[in-house]
């Protein structure tokens, strides 16, 4: 479950600290390739921490009134550094084994101490998690989830992540004070997540053929306003899942290896994905009634 934003990060940082030492002749690259190799090799789940909760928008993280609004580093020693700060909308960050901090937004000169990159594990001292509910939490407490397939009795949640000097050593940090790549970062970052979004469509098919199933139960199969609905709510599916794939399928190879899919499609898939799913629903309900 949730492994999607880990990887997101996880193919961005692969060419972005490859870049970094490029440029600027460190071994972020090194790093975090020994970081993945131990993520393989025991089939870890990393969460992908990006959004802070930035306070007043119109301003950077160092101009903001309380720096803590932007994760940051507040202190180094011999065996790493200790950052501050917290990260809003974490979802699946409590089922993960490790989280990955990442700036959110374009950093200048200024905001050097808020260019951090590092991995930490969903457990390390300093952390605190305040747990966000959703609307169907209860859902796998009332019983009756039997009739469910897959992740039946584990709810999805968010938190928000409230950091109070925690340590990331040397070896776990893939950027420091390198502010001119925060954007790159984020860049492609978003670019691989909302290509991810196609898994959206696994939900859509299983709806449609849900509804599909209880046209069959209510004998109007074959009636030409139920046809036309079930029709839509494929073409809306598949139009999400078009752009996913048409978005991986355009990718290009960066230089360390690793590809990043089509930015425009990744885009059109994400905006997709936050209309159609919803008229999909609309369209199941009709059918429903």
């Amino acid at each position: 479950f949730q492994r999607c934003v880990g990887m997101d990060a996880l193919n961005s940082l692969h060419s972005t600290t490859y870049e970094i030492d490029e440029k600027h002749g460190t071994d972020y690259h090194k790093r975090f390739l020994e970081f993945v190799k131990m993520i393989q090799k025991e089939n870890l789940v990393i969460g992908g921490a990006m959004t802070d909760p930035k306070g007043d928008r119109s301003k950077g993280p160092s101009e903001q009134d309380d720096p803590d609004l932007f994760t940051r580093i507040v202190d180094s020693d011999e065996k790493g550094v200790y950052v501050s700060g917290a990260k809003a909308h974490q979802t699946g960050c409590i089922n993960s084994h490790w989280i990955i901090l990442m700036p959110t937004i374009r950093l200048t000169q200024n905001d050097k101490e808020y260019a951090i990159v590092g991995a930490i594990p969903a457990d390390v001292k300093g952390l605190t998690y305040i747990y966000g509910r959703q609307s169907c939490d209860t859902r796998v407490m009332e019983g009756g989830g039997d009739i469910d397939l897959g992740n039946a009795k584990f709810g999805g949640q968010e938190a928000m992540m409230i950091l109070d000097r925690v340590f990331i050593p040397w070896d776990k940090l893939f950027m420091n004070g390198e502010f001119e790549f925060a954007s790159m970062l984020v860049e492609r970052f978003t670019c691989y997540h909302r290509r991810s979004y196609v898994c959206k469509t696994g939900l859509g098919d299983v709806l449609i053929g849900a509804a599909a199933t209880i046209a069959d139960y209510n004998g109007v199969p074959n009636v030409s306003h139920i046809k036309d609905k079930i029709i839509e709510m494929t073409h809306l599916n598949e139009t999400i899942f078009a752009a996913g794939i048409a978005s991986s399928h355009q990718g290009h190879k960066m230089k360390s290896g690793v590809y990043l899919n089509d930015d425009m499609l990744a885009q059109v898939c994400k905006h997709n994905v936050t209309r159609f799913p919803y008229e999909i629903s609309r369209l199941a309900q009709n059918i429903a009634v």
